[in-house]
């Protein structure tokens, strides 16, 4: 086969690209190989270019994504976008808080007030648009799909119907709304993450081996969990591990002091116990997708990934959270390797049982977790491949900002809000990967309410006094930081901050 090699330029380096005179085409994009074979991205000199370039071509297409016939932006009503026609289906199970998730991360690393104003568009349709009564015994929580597609109300389940909810799906919304809440100071946030979290604490239950703590799928009235009889089985939707978002959202319940706090620990006591002694023994994680019906059981990349990454930057919820989150990046590994592309040198990650295909959004998250691994704990055995596994995923991202699932459409949820966040918690963890002429901040142990980027200084308020920030500084070299104390290093551009105020400014 020949190749032609093609030097790029990029600051203090040079990558050597191969590109096949019969390159293999990648969903949009040729295939391009370094030196020795393996894939690199598809844009630019690099993953520190080519992740910036297609996470800001990401956010563009969504916030110009067209509205449907009532008025209602496409991504608040669809679970796939077409160029043309409207798609039958209607929203993606988690797609409202995975998009809140991703833009609050992409928030803080540009700065551009669109992104903050979107997650508070997309929360408040959902509050006034979509919630079960106060007084249903399920009550107070969102509903997942809209049954009726451009009616512009949530009332159900994609597969149960009218009237069922996944309190899993309520769970990450309560957390979503709890970090908007410390970004802008609303009151009616937190008193809708609390609304759902004393629901959550109220209903569980400290699960077996075939009951979690919350069924997967309920009616809101009646509190019937979604039963299926088919082939003389009775199939019931009482099972599911995606509970990530609920130790996030009673974590953080309990930080600020919350009149239930008490009832929040036991409740998450209680899923952390059954957390370890099911599904981290068994390797039964379960369901998550909206689309995948009651009596067609499917263990999922998602939910094990997510509790590894939970686990990775919460140490202390187990003395062997090493071993814990090691023992799950395996498993899903192991159970989700797609070995399509090795002679590219990458492994991409199926989405699940039920639907072995390889993911754009499976194959970057677990890449990004794979990443924490490394940084947490030291251990730099995962870092190449999960670096090439990002950059296999770029291949996904049109040059107009579509994002297309690599064997089925482009889908809402797997190319924007499940997808952005993994590329940049993957920067955080290796800032390497951030851009080399360009300011960004890449991780806070707080939240940030508004941040800054100016030519000679970068200004960001947060919501805890103290803490501590991590920012890829590329433009220029800070000289002094008012609020905080910094650390330096210019070999890396990495500047961390430990910040003793709620406002902090970075000079250079």
């Amino acid at each position: 086969m020949k190749r032609s090699i093609v030097f790029v330029a990029a600051p203090f380096l040079f990558f050597l690209v191969n590109v096949s005179a019969s390159a293999e085409t990648l969903i949009y994009h040729d295939i391009k190989t370094d030196a020795s074979g393996k894939i690199v991205p598809w844009y630019g000199t690099g993953p520190s270019q080519a992740y910036d370039h297609d996470l800001r071509l990401l956010f563009t297409f969504w916030k110009n994504m067209r509205n449907c016939p009532n008025g209602v932006p496409m991504y608040m009503q669809h679970q796939v976008w077409k160029a043309k026609e409207e798609d039958p289906r209607g929203l993606g199970g988690d797609q409202i808080s995975m998009a809140m998730s991703s833009w609050n991360l992409l928030y803080g690393y540009l700065g551009d007030a669109s992104v903050r104003d979107n997650m508070i568009y997309m929360a408040d349709y959902w509050i006034s648009h979509g919630f079960s009564g106060k007084n249903d015994l399920w009550g107070s929580l969102p509903y997942p799909y809209n049954m009726a597609l451009h009616s512009g109300e949530y009332d159900g389940d994609m597969k149960a119907g009218k009237g069922f909810l996944q309190p899993d799906k309520a769970a990450s919304f309560a957390a979503e709304l709890l970090v908007l809440y410390k970004i802008t100071g609303e009151q009616k946030y937190l008193n809708t993450a609390v609304a759902i979290a004393d629901t959550l604490a109220s209903k569980v239950k400290p699960g077996d081996g075939d009951n979690s703590p919350w069924p997967f799928r309920v009616h809101a009235q009646t509190g019937e969990v979604h039963t299926v009889v088919k082939g003389g089985k009775t199939h019931v939707a009482s099972y599911t591990t995606n509970y990530t978002g609920a130790l996030l959202l009673f974590d953080g319940l309990i930080a600020l002091k919350q009149p239930n706090a008490a009832k929040y620990g036991q409740a998450r006591d209680m899923v952390g116990a059954w957390l370890k002694n099911y599904p981290l023994k068994t390797n039964k994680w379960g369901p998550f997708f909206e689309d995948v019906p009651t009596e067609a059981w499917s263990d999922t990349e998602i939910n094990a990934d997510t509790l590894a990454m939970y686990i990775l930057e919460h140490p202390s919820w187990d003395p062997n959270w090493k071993q814990d989150a090691a023992a799950i990046l395996d498993w899903s590994y192991k159970s989700f390797a797609n070995h399509q592309w090795e002679k590219s040198g990458v492994i991409a990650i199926n989405e699940q049982t039920a639907y072995r295909v390889p993911g754009n959004s499976h194959t970057s998250r677990h890449a990004a977790v794979e990443l924490l691994y490394c940084e947490k704990t030291g251990n730099m055995e995962l870092k190449d491949a999960a670096i090439r596994r990002l950059n296999w995923a770029t291949y996904m991202v049109d040059a107009d900002g579509k994002n297309r699932y690599p064997r089925d459409e482009n889908w809402l949820t797997d190319g924007y809000g499940d997808y952005v966040r993994h590329y940049l918690r993957a920067m955080a963890s290796f800032p390497e990967l951030a851009p080399e002429d360009q300011n960004h901040l890449l991780r806070t142990s707080s939240v940030i309410q508004n941040i800054s980027y100016g030519a000679d200084a970068i200004t960001y308020t947060k919501f805890d006094n103290v803490s501590a920030e991590r920012f890829k500084l590329g433009a220029w070299a800070p000289k002094s930081v008012t609020g905080g104390k910094m650390q330096w290093d210019p070999n890396t551009k990495v500047l961390t901050i430990q910040a003793q105020e709620k406002k902090v400014r970075i000079a250079r």
